[in-house]
């Protein structure tokens, strides 16, 4: 009888990293969704390798956000290689008029646009506290 105990304790412990890496998902849309509330945020995309999440304030310009966001992630990772930089913790491209913070949390690729003005500080204070759990 104590063997069963014992696998049925190992297979509990199996299962739980399953579920916690579920709720990290659950927590890291909900984040992205309180940050798209806060002023001057224009929208974000959440990229896995299996699947995307995009909203966006303005769905019309939603391809070209999407390239932005691919082509500025693909071009960090090639400049890293490039020049031995290690890992890459976020990026931030400023253009004239919207800026896009990207970082990669959990094993997703997360790129936020905002207004030029808008303090990309909080917003990755606020992801990076939640990729630390």
């Amino acid at each position: 009888m104590g063997k069963k105990k014992k696998s049925a304790q190992n297979a509990a412990t199996v299962a739980e990293p399953v579920a916690v890496e579920a709720t990290s998902s659950n927590d890291l849309r909900a984040c992205l969704e309180e940050i798209k509330g806060y002023k001057g945020v224009i929208g974000y995309i959440l990229r896995s390798s299996a699947s995307a999440t995009i909203d966006l304030k303005d769905p019309t310009k939603l391809i070209d956000y999407a390239v932005l966001s691919s082509s500025a992630l693909d071009a960090a990772d090639e400049f890293s290689e490039l020049f031995k930089l290690g890992k890459i913790k976020n990026i931030v491209v400023e253009g004239k008029d919207v800026k896009k913070l990207s970082l990669t949390i959990h094993e997703k690729r997360i790129s936020v646009f905002m207004e030029k003005n808008t303090d990309c500080e909080k917003i990755l204070k606020r992801l990076r506290a939640l990729g630390q759990n």
